[in-house]
């Protein structure tokens, strides 16, 4: 089993992570307990944050909601994903409380070269209504494409062309991308569950594209089921919402989790949750890549130019949500391995 290195601690609650080509990591903080005052950084070599792209586009606060606009600041951001020449940046725009921020949800582009946003797609009700929590997104080798998970009350996929930047909520309340209700999340062999007794339930979180972008993957948090659908089917915008749903396969049962990766080698990763774990799933068999007690709630994975798997721990279970006791900012932390 390879080891697991620590590569940075945070002071707050981190969930994306997303390396580049050149060996760029940027990591995001969703202001989900606290207003923290960086949403979006870049992580340098002497482990400082960089605001990023700006300390203007960090500027946004949850208790001084009036005083910037939510289109073009970050609100509560929940994933960052590096592509090609761009890192993009997806804003469900969903603090604190949890309910929406009007004008907030966005998928935004910042040119890497000049570290500017060059692109800001904006979501209307029908992408991103109330209740919704755009969590993590996967973009087409071509680059025409974005596919995105909800994981919010109402789970859906959302597929984005990039082209003209429309966007389709598709399978919304689809059993695919709802919780299951014979699944409980356990930490440590106990059921997880808030202060009022509710317990961990999050729709369509885990999402991951195959190499040739022909084929999504995707799974609710609050599940076992692992789902799979062709790209080309979520692409035909005249195709009816039975005909999408017939196109959807089970590929099988899996543990609860949070993060799916498919790395550029082929090989299928998955976090595990109550396992403290990366997994790795080829066919219908699993085996544990690496485990280690330091990855308390494994989160978002991403691949370095040189293979190593990033993977983000965001202590979900240690948040004020679960933890009454708990302190608003959450201590967190990224790790890689090595597959090889």
């Amino acid at each position: 089993m390879p080891d697991l290195t620590l590569v940075a601690e945070f002071d707050h609650q981190v969930t994306g992570v997303t390396v580049t080509n050149d060996g760029r990591t940027f990591v995001n903080f969703p202001r989900w307990t606290e207003d923290t005052a960086v949403s979006v950084a870049e992580l340098m070599d002497d482990g400082q944050l960089r605001p990023y792209p700006d300390d203007d586009w960090n500027r946004w606060r949850n208790a001084k909601k009036g005083e910037v606009s939510p289109g073009d600041h970050w609100v509560c951001v929940q994933a960052v994903v590096a592509d090609g020449e761009s890192v993009w940046v997806l804003d469900p725009a969903a603090p604190a409380t949890a309910h929406l921020v009007e004008g907030g949800p966005k998928l935004v582009e910042i040119d890497l070269g000049g570290d500017r946003v060059v692109r800001t797609i904006r979501f209307g009700e029908d992408v991103a209504p109330e209740g919704s929590y755009l969590n993590d997104v996967r973009f087409s080798p071509d680059g025409q494409w974005a596919y995105i998970t909800d994981s919010g009350w109402r789970g859906a996929l959302v597929v984005v062309d990039l082209a003209d930047g429309s966007a389709r909520r598709v399978l919304d309340g689809h059993p695919s991308t709802q919780p299951e209700d014979d699944v409980t999340v356990e930490i440590d062999g106990e059921p997880l569950r808030r202060p009022d007794g509710r317990g961990a339930v999050f729709a369509a979180d885990s999402i991951a594209l195959s190499n040739d972008g022909e084929t999504l993957y995707w799974k609710a948090l609050t599940g076992r089921t692992l789902y799979r659908v062709a790209t080309s089917a979520l692409r035909d915008a005249g195709l009816s919402a039975d005909a999408l749903a017939d196109a959807v396969e089970t590929v099988g049962q899996t543990e609860v989790t949070d993060g799916l990766w498919i790395h550029s080698s082929g090989r299928f990763f998955l976090t595990a949750v109550e396992k403290y774990a990366v997994i790795e799933r080829d066919g219908d068999q699993e085996t544990v890549a690496v485990q280690d007690d330091r990855l308390r709630w494994p989160d978002t994975m991403s691949e370095g130019p040189d293979g190593a798997v990033y993977v983000t721990a965001s202590h979900i279970q240690d948040s004020p949500w679960f933890d009454p006791d708990a302190d608003k900012a959450v201590p967190s932390a990224l790790f890689r391995f090595d597959p090889d």
